[in-house]
């Protein structure tokens, strides 16, 4: 098993020592280093990775607040020099913590253990919640509150329970698919995906949502009745 990850560190040394590390660990694939918070979110946003090696002071955004707003698939292993955040890392579910100055044999002691998580939870990491830019904000969305998702050029229309507007995200339908499990969501159309736990039924080729009925393409039709035949969703 390969893990994906990333670094992220305001100082350029620490960031080259970790790229040097993860270099060559036969496990770990590198793919990104940032010297910001902002610039790591912004990138994990698109496009997420199992593992973030994660420095804690950084200006602007810290390395605890931007482990708040990762994707749910991504685990954190906090480096820094200071020992005082140990139990707060812990409560934002960080796989370890290693302090500064870091050698090599601490590196991949923790990277080893981060695989034996990994290995151990196989494929039932499942997130509840997705973060997403809108209004200059960012606002979390849980995912049991999503009926369906619109596409439209650069951005996404995300329709809610319960609320009558949806969010406007400046998005990509690919980049937010593959944040998304695909134990819940499916794609139907260019332009949607739709949670089909919340659909009324199937009727003509089109999906209905209460008053909205979406049309399922030929091209994912299948996928479709694939998805529904081996979740057994009954409507």
């Amino acid at each position: 098993m390969r893990l994906t990850c990333s670094v992220v560190d305001d100082e350029p040394l620490a960031v080259e020592l970790m790229e040097g590390y993860v270099r060559k660990t036969p496990f770990l694939e590198l793919k990104g280093a940032f010297y910001s918070a902002s610039a790591a979110f912004e990138a994990l946003r698109r496009e997420a990775v199992d593992l973030l090696f994660c420095d804690i002071q950084m200006p602007e955004l810290s390395g605890m607040e931007l482990a708040r707003m990762l994707p749910e698939r991504t685990r954190v292993i906090f480096t820094t020099a200071f020992s005082n955040y140990a139990v707060e890392g812990f409560r934002v579910n960080a796989l370890d913590y290693l302090l500064k100055p870091i050698s090599y044999a601490d590196f991949l002691e923790s990277a080893s253990k981060a695989l034996r998580w990994f290995e151990m939870a196989g494929s039932s990491i499942a997130p509840a919640s997705l973060y997403v830019k809108t209004d200059y904000r960012l606002l979390r969305i849980e995912l049991d509150d999503i009926l369906y998702i619109e596409g439209l050029k650069d951005y996404v229309r995300i329709w809610l329970r319960d609320r009558s507007e949806p969010v406007l995200s400046l998005m990509s339908m690919k980049t937010l698919e593959e944040q998304l499990p695909r134990d819940r969501f499916v794609r139907v159309h260019r332009s949607y995906i739709i949670q089909p736990s919340g659909m009324s039924c199937i009727e003509r080729g089109r999906v209905v949502f209460g008053k909205v009925r979406i049309p399922v393409s030929d091209t994912y039709r299948q996928g479709l009745q694939d998805f529904i035949e081996k979740n057994s969703i009954i409507l």
